[in-house]
This record gives C-alpha cells, sequence and structure tokens, in this order.
C-alpha cells in the first residue's frame, strides 16, 4: 500500500516530521533501524538553544550571530535566521507536548550556557535533555496513531524513470525478508556518520551514514561533508560523551601540571585543537568539576557522575575525569533547500543527515537539538504538502527496476575480514582526516579508501542465515560507511583552507 510521506529514521528529527506530517493530513509510515528509543538523540546532553532570556538578558539577534560566527562564514544567513527565530516556538512546543524541562524558582524554563554563546541559551533537562525530547515525541506519535516499524535497514531509496522518488528498499531485519514500501514522498532522518571513526566517535554504532550514502547514489547532492566537529570532552579509554554541560556549569580543562589551558567555552573546534595540542606534547587532559561539589553534580549533572563512575572508574566529586577529543557531529550532509527538498523530486531531509546550512564549519553547541525540532516540523510539513500537490503520476508505482546489493553479495567472497578493515579506517580517519589535517595524508586516505571500495568484493559475510542476520547488516553499514568516506576525503582535499572544524596544516 502506497502511504503518502515514508520517514526513514525514529530518532528526535524523524519523528518530529511525522507528527507535522500527520498534523498537516497526511498519512504517515516510520521506518527504523532499532527503536525510536536508542536513537542517537538521547545522547544530546547539554540543552536545546532559544533566546528566552530567562536566566539572564538575551536576543535572537544575539543567537544569530554566535551561530554565524561559530559557522566561519559557511551557513546561510536567511536559514539561520529562520531557525533562531522559531526557536523560542519550538521550546514552547515541546514544552506543551510534555518535555519536563528543568526549572528555575520561579517556574520558568532553565536555562545554561554552552560553547560559543553570548548568554544563557541552552533550556534542558538536568543532563538528559536529549533523551527526555526524545521520548517526549515517542509517546506523542503513539498517542496520534502513528505507524512505526522497527528494525527496518535502508537499503536503497527507489526512483522511478524520471528520477523523482517513489519509496526504498528495506531489509527486514528480523525476518531477513526485503520489502517495498511505496510512498509519494520520503523524508530521511538518519542520522550522521561519525561512526566512520569507529572507536574514536562518541556515537552510536548506528551513525554510518546509511541514508546519505542512499540519497547520493540516486543523485542527491552532498554539501560540507569535510566538516565533522570533535567533542573537546570524550573519555579517554572508551569516547563516551561527557556533555558541554559540565564546562557550561563551570567544569576546568586541566593539563597533567593542573594548569587550565583554554577557554572552556570556546568554540568546540578551538577546545578540540588545544586539547589535541597537549596531548602531542605529552600531557594527559582531564575535565575538573570537583568544585562545583556534590548535591549540584547529583542535581545538574547526574549523567556525567555515572558515565565517568562506569567506563572510567573514577568519581567525578573527588577525581578528575580523564579525556580526549573525538569525533561527536558531521556538519556536512545531503544538500537540502529552505523547504527541507533535496536535490531530488520527492525526497527531503532532516536532521544530521540532511545540511540545511546553519551549522557551516562548526555547530554552535545547543543549535543540534533545535536544528532537528524546527526543520524536522519543516521537513514534515513539506512533504505532506509535496503529496498534495495535483499530480496523479504520484499515485503510480512505476519504480525503476532496482539493482539490488544483496544479489550481488552472494558473489562476494571472504578472503578479506571486514571488521578488521572497519577499524582500520577509523584509526586512519582520525590521525590523517581528524582534528588536524595534512594534504599528503589526505592523499594517503583517499588511496586507502578505494583500495578498499576495489577490495569489497573480496569481503562479505559468514553469517548465511536470515533472521536477525547482524553480519549482513554490517557488511552493508560498512560499504555505506566506504561511500560516505570517500565524500568526507575528497572534500577536505578540496578545501585547501582552514575554516572551522576543517583545519589544514602544512604537510
Amino acid at each position: 500500500m502506497i502511504t503518502d510521506v515514508l520517514i526513514i529514521g525514529a530518532g528526535g528529527a524523524g519523528l518530529t516530521a511525522a507528527l507535522a506530517a500527520k498534523d498537516a493530513g497526511a498519512s504517515v509510515r516510520v521506518l527504523t533501524k532499532e527503536y525510536p528509543t536508542r536513537s542517537q538523540t538521547c545522547m544530546a546532553q547539554g540543552g536545546m538553544n532559544a533566546a528566552l532570556g530567562n536566566v539572564s538578558p538575551d536576543s535572537v539577534e544575539e543567537h544569530i550571530q554566535n551561530t554565524l560566527k561559530s559557522a566561519h562564514g559557511q551557513a546561510n544567513e536567511e536559514a539561520v535566521r529562520y531557525m533562531c527565530s522559531e526557536a523560542p516556538n519550538a521550546i514552547e512546543w515541546l514544552d506543551e507536548i510534555g518535555v519536563c524541562f528543568s526549572r528555575t524558582p520561579d517556574g520558568k524554563i532553565a536555562q545554561r550556557k554552552l560553547g560559543g554563546a553570548s548568554a544563557p541559551r541552552a533550556c534542558y533537562a538536568q543532563d538528559y535533555t536529549g533523551l527526555k525530547i526524545l521520548h517526549t515525541l515517542y509517546e506523542r506519535c503513539l498517542k496520534e496513531d502513528i505507524e512505526i516499524h522497527n528494525e527496518r535497514y535502508l537499503l536503497d531509496l527507489l526512483t522511478k524513470e524520471d528520477g523523482s522518488i517513489c519509496g526504498a528498499l528495506i531489509l527486514n531485519i528480523r525476518s531477513g525478508e526485503l520489502e517495498h514500501h511505496f510512498a509519494k514522498s520520503v523524508v530521511l532522518a538518519s542520522g550522521g556518520y561519525s561512526r566512520i571513526y569507529d572507536k574514536y566517535s562518541t556515537n552510536s554504532t548506528a551513525s554510518t551514514g546509511d541514508g546519505i550514502a542512499a540519497a547520493a547514489r540516486i543523485g542527491a547532492k552532498l554539501l560540507g561533508m569535510e566538516f565533522v566537529q570533535f567533542h573537546p570532552t570524550g573519555l579517554k579509554n572508551s569516547s563516551i560523551l561527557i556533555s558541554e554541560s559540565a564546562r557550561g556549569e563551570g567544569g576546568y580543562l586541566l593539563n597533567s601540571k593542573g594548569e587550565r589551558f583554554v577557554n572552556e567555552l570556546a568554540p568546540r573546534d578551538e577546545v578540540s585543537r588545544a586539547i589535541n595540542e597537549q596531548i602531542l606534547a605529552g600531557e594527559e587532559v582531564f575535565l575538573d568539576i570537583r568544585h562545583l561539589g556534590e548535591a549540584f553534580i547529583d542535581e545538574n549533572l547526574p549523567q556525567e557522575r555515572k558515565l565517568a563512575l562506569l567506563y572510567e572508574k573514577v568519581d567525578p566529586v573527588k577525581d578528575l575525569i580523564p579525556i580526549k577529543a573525538v569525533a561527536h557531529y558531521t556538519m556536512g550532509g545531503i544538500e537540502v533547500d529552505n523547504k527541507s527538498q533535496t536535490s531530488v523530486s520527492g525526497l527531503f531531509a532532516c536532521g544530521e543527515c540532511a545540511n540545511h546550512k546553519v551549522h557551516g564549519a562548526n555547530r554552535l553547541g545547543g543549535n543540534s537539538l533545535l536544528e532537528i525540532i524546527v526543520f524536522g516540523r519543516e521537513a514534515g510539513k513539506s512533504a505532506a504538502h509535496y503529496t498534495f500537490c495535483d499530480d496523479k503520476s504520484k499515485n503510480e508505482l512505476n519504480c525503476k527496476k532496482e539493482t539490488n546489493f544483496l544479489d550481488k553479495l552472494k558473489s562476494f567472497s571472504n578472503e578479506i575480514d571486514f571488521y578488521e578493515k572497519r577499524s582500520y579506517v577509523g584509526e586512519l580517519f582520525y590521525k590523517k582526516v581528524g582534528i588536524i589535517r595534512k594534504e599528503s595524508e589526505l592523499l594517503e586516505a583517499q588511496k586507502e579508501i578505494q583500495l578498499l571500495k576495489e577490495q569489497l568484493p573480496l569481503m562479505g559475510v559468514k553469517d548465511t542465515s536470515k533472521v536477525y542476520n547482524t553480519n549482513l547488516v554490517e557488511f552493508i553499514e560498512f560499504r555505506n560507511m566506504l561511500d560516505v568516506c570517500e565524500a568526507v576525503v575528497s572534500a577536505a582535499l578540496e578545501r585547501k583552507e582552514s575554516c572551522g572544524a576543517h583545519f589544514v596544516a602544512e604537510g
């Protein structure tokens, strides 16, 4: 059965788009690789920006200027103005549907200052902001009887002979069967690609750029793929994220000598480079929140304490937290216009897989949750409007015959272990396409990725079962990751000058 709007991804952006499309009168179906409550949105801890002025004076114009400054000239001012102007409305909507924001003593939504902000602007729910937003959105979708199918993996997008979208080819992970989901429009909300850095990423293992790779295969344009944000405070041994809220609440960054070496609330690219410089000089780097006190930490940063205890065996109340900068957020993605429409007719995108030109070369802390709400709503409404346009061909299921990658897989051998190569790519990219980049090393990385793509038929899957074949899913993810890696390193080579998160050194 054909649906009006097919949404691929059930994180904050996808669920917001689903609610907006349903509210606009469209029939909606949501497909997700995992489960909604396990999406990357739950890892966004620090807060969501909006110039409410609840704690100290602030303005939408200041929010706009902070965002543009952080973007290093790579953002579209019109898009930034729209996002920042819509921020108070987005917070009001989330508040209305039940997000339990932390409050000031007089009952207003509490706000904290994050890096690059001129005022306390991030609305938060302790340090579980993304998690609480995500759960509220999911509950709202259930209340609205929105159709959600879990454990559905995107293999490819389906198009008609004229190039317009007509649905998606999906692998049912549970059964191993292929499914064709036909739709008048498709919204990609499939997340970013920072897991190409493997263990050097704060993101879940699902952040493999599947939607971006699938969109590129049908001709969608990509933009800004070289811009990968490294978060200053990933735990040293696990890369688990310690939220910027820890620094926003007054945490210090110290080296082995106990010295503060950087403004902790400078933009993330600056702080990450400063940390990297310390480590290259032989120093260890630590986050210090001991001076905030146990009561404050347990009230405002409970998750950070739990994570440090669990993954580093240190108690932030009395111990320093060992940290390093790791890949966290990908500013690049599928290029979209001001209605979230991609270059492929009927295909929309929102969230981290899309490039709405609001983050530019360096995302401002607190703007990611804002983006998924503002542009998730925009994408849902735009996709619904597209389906209602007077075009009878949208009801026709004359999709082009797809070339199924699973059929090709049958001829692949197992001479090379792709798991080893996946780890190798993570190391390669962290060292040579990471915080600091050199042209010679980028060229080496490009050559390695091209070689791995050529060797892909020598890899393959050992598990031939159909039901819950994670070996198969992970191999297809690896195929997508190589496509994304190629796009990242090619874009990095094209940009010769340093710009925000893309920092070029001689060599």
